[in-house]
């Protein structure tokens, strides 16, 4: 169990503080919808509720934290209105427990979509406004508004994102070699066999060991493949068992991944992946002995500290240890599913400018302003990439904008003895001891709560 830690960073004016900005003219009096101060005018809808306070309660603390705050300073300076960010490391704990004690939040930054259909059944949760709605079919695509939404009633909108769909390469590697990024799943494979036929090095690299949760690269692996060769139909059917886990679809695209990470060509001692931290595992896309690793963006910083890399752009082939991304390629170059996860703003509180705030935080205006602080992203449509400094968060969200599926981490929508358990526990029996795939798949079945 995690330690618990509060830091509470607040920003809230003094009333000496308030009287000076509303003699300025930076906030506007009660009830105007125009903003007076030069340089406020894009809040101008935000105006009439100078000296209110809003809290947004989330799990991300200081230092990170600071950046939230950050990002407010033009809001609140230009609305009167001060925005608190109260960040906490058992925030998945405490917020059940703020709920039931009557001590919710304002707004809350909800991680996970069974979260917040927990905090949605308590019926405290406040529906957003109109406006706030708006914004979300405009600036996010309609998946985004799917996953805040419980039994098809939109209750939370959009915040961060992160993308799993992603492989890792090295591009001096690569144009020492000759190689050229694939843009289909075929051109994937055929690129795989023909490195795997040079015998220079290993297609892939791969490595699953995390401790208790040995198991999670594999099953990332599977929902990868399943959305991209099963759609996002079946990919919902399958997390929600409304089609069993061994049923003839999920048998295929287990089939298909057993092809890349259980091939000896590609992979090498294919039972030594099991035992290979999901750290290391990518170890090898930095040193030249291998070519390829699928793994979410995070594995970036891992193995800049770890490995010694450098975070590169694609074009950018001067440095032997660079690395860069590309997106995991579908079935064919229009086809662009994109496996990841985000936050969701739900309000616990029903006054206007907790409805303004959460508005704004659904804005291209507040996006860009985050985003140039570094370190975080979006799926807004309204994000422009040049704000992204992190060359690959900018892919990020290049291929947040173009994607034509979004789905949340498949075994973290899955009941925890599923997604946590059976499944993370008989992939790695399918690699450690060759179990079969049919084998692995009706023990899942058999696991799943009746």
């Amino acid at each position: 169990m995690r330690a618990s830690q509060r830091r509470s960073l607040v920003l809230a004016a003094s009333s000496a503080a308030a009287f000076a900005l509303i003699l300025s003219g930076c906030a506007a009096s009660s009830g105007s919808n125009t903003a007076a101060k030069a340089g406020c005018e894009a809040y101008a809808d935000y105006q009439g509720h100078s000296g209110t306070e809003v809290e947004i309660n989330a799990s991300v603390v200081s230092p990170e934290a600071e950046l939230f705050t950050q990002s407010f300073k033009e809001f609140e300076d230009c609305t009167g209105i001060s925005i608190t960010w109260n960040g906490t490391k058992d925030f998945e704990t405490q917020l059940p427990v703020r709920v039931a004690g009557g001590t919710a939040p304002d707004l809350a930054v909800i991680p996970q979509p069974g979260l917040l259909k927990a905090m949605v059944d308590t019926g405290k949760v406040i529906a957003p406004s109109d406006a706030t709605a708006k914004s979300i079919d405009t600036n996010y695509g309609a998946d985004w508004k799917s996953y805040g939404s419980v039994d098809g009633k939109f209750y939370a909108s959009a915040l961060g994102a992160n993308v799993k769909s992603f492989i890792w390469y090295n591009p001096s590697v690569w144009k020492a070699n000759g190689w050229t990024i694939p843009t289909t799943w075929d051109e994937m494979i055929t690129l795989s066999d023909k490195i795997a036929a040079d015998g220079k090095i290993k297609p892939w690299c791969v490595g699953i060991e995390s401790g208790g949760a040995t198991g999670w690269v594999a099953t990332d692996w599977m929902e990868e493949v399943m959305l991209r060769f099963q759609g996002a139909e079946t990919y919902d059917k399958w997390v929600s068992h409304k089609i069993p886990f061994n049923d003839p679809k999920v048998a295929d695209v287990l089939a298909r991944v057993g092809k890349v990470i259980k091939n000896p060509a590609y992979v090498g001692d294919v039972p030594s992946i099991a035992t290979t931290s999901f750290q290391k595992g990518g170890a090898g896309v930095v040193d030249g002995t291998c070519a390829m690793h699928a793994q979410a963006s995070f594995i970036g910083g891992i193995l800049v500290s770890d490995q010694g890399a450098k975070i590169v752009a694609p074009d950018d082939t001067s440095n032997p240890k660079g690395i860069s991304t590309f997106y995991e390629p579908g079935k064919d170059a229009t086809d662009k599913p994109v496996e990841g996860g985000g936050e969701f703003v739900a309000a616990f509180a029903d006054r206007p400018e907790v409805a303004l705030v959460q508005q704004y935080l659904t804005t291209p205006e507040w996006n860009n302003a985050k985003a140039k602080l570094g370190g975080w992203f979006s799926a807004n449509k309204g994000l422009d990439p040049a704000n992204v400094a992190d060359p690959v968060n900018k892919s990020a969200v290049e291929i947040l904008q173009s994607a034509t599926t979004f789905r949340f981490d498949g075994s973290d929508l899955m009941p925890a003895a599923v997604g946590a358990g059976s499944f993370w526990k008989e992939m790695t029996a399918w690699i450690a001891e060759n179990k079969s795939d049919a084998a692995v798949l009706d023990a899942i079945e058999a696991s799943w709560p009746k």
